[in-house]
């Protein structure tokens, strides 16, 4: 296949999707699909509620209907047969985890599904969700070749590359990350990586295979996952002996060869997620993974943790407990970033409640009707900063810059726990 020739169509206009078919709708005509009408009216409107693409941009590469082939924009819908004179497809739907953290594939099958209906002779399919290794071709491939009547590697091919979106981040975009890439045959892999070498100016790495590509990228967040959860150890031990973890770092950050973690809530939609993938594909060939699945255990206590030590922080203070006011200020999985996808805010918040204090929830980021409809809690959002004066006790969670200014400081009435350790050091009672 001549790259002049192609037609790109993107499925999932997300986080992950929408800067890439940003980018690729400067040199190529770009179909964008996703199942959500509203999500497709804002786009079409010029709109990204997600922040990830400004909108000044977007609204520059925004095409009104579907374009021919040769000409370079993007054509937002809601509708798979807009995908039909397409000739790659690229997959950038969720991978998320159900809630005893087994990988759920249906949005990737589903995906599929929609674009076997289309499928034709040298199509290219190229998957970017995170997986364990071998997804793309024992299950996704399976359901190109069924829904299509198409045979795999003969009429029709794939390639794996995996998304490195940083929600938030507008320093590592994506043309300015370095993209891992793979084909299901040594020619197809040249023509996926050739592609990708269009609009990715931090270059690529070609892998040897699909599965080490897929695997190259489950590890990757397995890693930073492992690396926070010895750190986030390290603050519970240090925290019983009495030692400031942030200072213990930054000495020990003076080696060269230090690698400068530090402790926190471990969320979003990669780290907290990926590792799962790669223990249940380890489980499957007869492995019980013990660091891997050790490290989420310790990750997702760090909620549970700190509504402890806020709670021994508010009666060593002879602060009562049952129905006092506690704020804890950002919901977000990370700061500057409207992004709320499983958010380890939320393990804070349902821990506190338990002791039966009224708890609020402040972030000038987070979208309220979202909150409300994927975690069944009301907060408050945009100026509706409360009164600080009211609360027995604040939690910093997410290091929104918007809370730098904020009028913080220690008193006997009142506790304040910095998650982030983000404020100065003698305005807090407690930090990580």
């Amino acid at each position: 296949m001549e790259i002049k020739k192609t037609k790109i169509a993107i499925v999932g206009l997300g986080y992950v999707g929408l800067p890439l078919a940003v980018e690729f709708a400067k040199k190529f005509s770009v179909v964008g699909l996703d199942i959500d009408k509203e999500r497709v009216d804002e786009l079409r409107g010029g709109r990204d509620f997600t922040l990830e693409v400004e909108d000044s941009y977007l609204q520059s590469v925004i095409a009104e209907s579907n374009l021919p082939q040769g000409q370079s924009g993007l054509y937002c819908t809601s509708d798979a047969a807009d995908m039909a004179d397409c000739n790659v497809f690229i997959v950038t739907v969720p991978t998320p985890t159900d809630k005893h953290n087994r990988p759920v594939l249906i949005p990737m099958l589903k995906a599929s599904e929609s674009i076997a209906k289309y499928l034709k002779n040298g199509d290219v399919v190229i998957y970017e969700s995170t997986v364990y290794p071998g997804v793309t071709e024992e299950e996704c491939v399976p359901v190109l070749e069924e829904k299509s009547g198409l045979v795999y590697n003969q009429d029709f091919y794939v390639g794996y590359s995996p998304e490195r979106i940083n929600p938030g981040d507008k320093e590592h975009t994506v043309a300015k990350i370095l993209k891992v890439t793979s084909g299901s045959t040594p020619e197809v892999a040249d023509f996926v990586d050739s592609l990708y070498q269009t609009v990715i100016i931090a270059g690529t790495h070609k892998a040897s295979s699909i599965k080490v590509a897929e695997a190259a990228k489950v590890i990757e967040n397995s890693q930073r996952d492992i690396n926070i959860a010895f750190v986030n150890e390290l603050s519970k031990i240090f925290n019983l002996l009495g030692i400031d973890t942030h200072e213990v770092l930054e000495a020990a950050g003076t080696k060269w060869n230090f690698l400068k973690f530090k402790p926190g809530l471990v969320g979003g939609h990669c780290i907290g997620v990926d590792p799962f993938y790669l223990a249940q594909k380890a489980q499957e060939v007869g492995y019980h993974p013990e660091i891997i699945l050790a490290g989420r255990r310790l990750n997702d206590s760090m909620g549970k943790h700190v509504s402890t030590e806020v709670i021994k922080h508010m009666m060593r203070k002879d602060l009562k407990v049952i129905d006092a006011k506690v704020l804890i200020l950002g919901f977000t999985f990370k700061e500057n970033c409207p992004d709320v996808r499983n958010t380890r805010v939320i393990d804070i918040y349902k821990e506190l409640k338990s002791f039966d204090i009224d708890v609020e929830v402040y972030d000038p980021w987070a979208d309220a009707e979202e909150v409300k409809h994927e975690y069944h809690i009301d907060i408050r959002t945009g100026n509706d900063l409360p009164h600080l004066d009211e609360y027995s006790a604040v939690i910093l969670a997410v290091a929104h810059e918007e809370f730098r200014s904020l009028n913080l400081s220690k008193r006997q009435d009142r506790v304040i726990f910095d998650v982030k350790a983000f404020l100065p050091k003698e305005s807090v009672d407690a930090r990580l």
